[in-house]
């Protein structure tokens, strides 16, 4: 049975909500702001013009392109070491599996700031000059973590007795993953996927150790705002960011939602 909350628990739960989310609607309402060069609320006037600019700037589109590519990238990485590493530890028994859970999982529980010296340290040893793929390898440590997290979650709940049968009935491993495991994980593993590229997206802070000359959006919002010329095109950009990575979050939300068992 499901009891109702109490209005005080409701009032702090809207808080917490208006705490989170007025400083999103700010930036949107920047982002039609008049004025050129400074924050002042309420805005003097409002304008759509800034939109435009954002449109033509050469700068920008190439910062969108280099992350949608970085985030592409890091995600198929994910992917793909994510879902091996939690087909071999979801049901195997053996001396040091909790401890590579725990390694897997830390890159993401770690400062931002020391994975990226981390990496920077890593490439500098190993000679290797900063590119385009130094951004993609930093970004998946911790893309690998969420398509992990959410691969070996669903495979620990897949009753093995499904394998067992299709094994009983003739099917050789391929067809066994084919028709019974990866239906069975598919939608983990797109909801993983969506947040990892949400995630690498937005990322910053790895990105500045990883990235040499290259520019990702992140990185252009952040130097924009050091030296600010046309305030209000960042803040157009920051609406195209919250519109990018709100999609891809829902998605994940809603399909993650859909699978959780219902009340009882």
């Amino acid at each position: 049975m499901r009891s109702e909350a109490s209005p005080a628990l409701r009032i702090c739960a809207w808080a917490v909500i208006a705490f989170l989310h007025i400083p999103l609607a700010l930036i949107v309402l920047y982002a039609f702001s008049a004025e050129d060069k400074s924050y002042v609320f309420p805005p003097p006037a409002l304008t759509t013009r800034w939109f435009g600019v954002a449109w033509e700037r050469d700068d920008v589109w190439a910062a969108i392109r280099l992350s949608f590519e970085v985030a592409a990238w890091s995600t198929a990485l994910a992917l793909l070491l994510g879902t091996l590493a939690a087909a071999a530890l979801a049901r195997s028994r053996f001396f040091g599996r909790n401890a590579l859970s725990l390694l897997l999982i830390l890159p993401i529980a770690l400062p931002g700031v020391i994975t990226g010296i981390a990496l920077r340290s890593a490439y500098h040893t190993l000679e290797i000059p900063f590119s385009f793929w130094t951004i993609v390898i930093g970004h998946a440590t911790f893309c690998v973590v969420v398509v992990y997290n959410n691969a070996v979650a669903r495979l620990r709940r897949l009753n093995p007795n499904l394998i067992e049968a299709s094994m009983d009935l003739g099917a050789d491993g391929f067809q066994t993953l084919r028709y019974i495991v990866l239906p069975q994980l598919g939608s983990a593993l797109l909801a993983g996927a969506l947040l990892a590229f949400a995630l690498s997206f937005d990322e910053v802070i790895v990105t500045t150790f990883t990235a040499g000359q290259q520019t990702t959006l992140p990185i252009w919002m952040l130097q924009e705002l050091i030296r600010p010329r046309q305030r209000p095109v960042t803040n157009v950009v920051a609406v195209i960011i919250i519109v990018l990575t709100f999609v891809p979050i829902l998605l994940a939300y809603t399909l993650t939602r859909a699978d959780e068992p219902g009340p009882r």
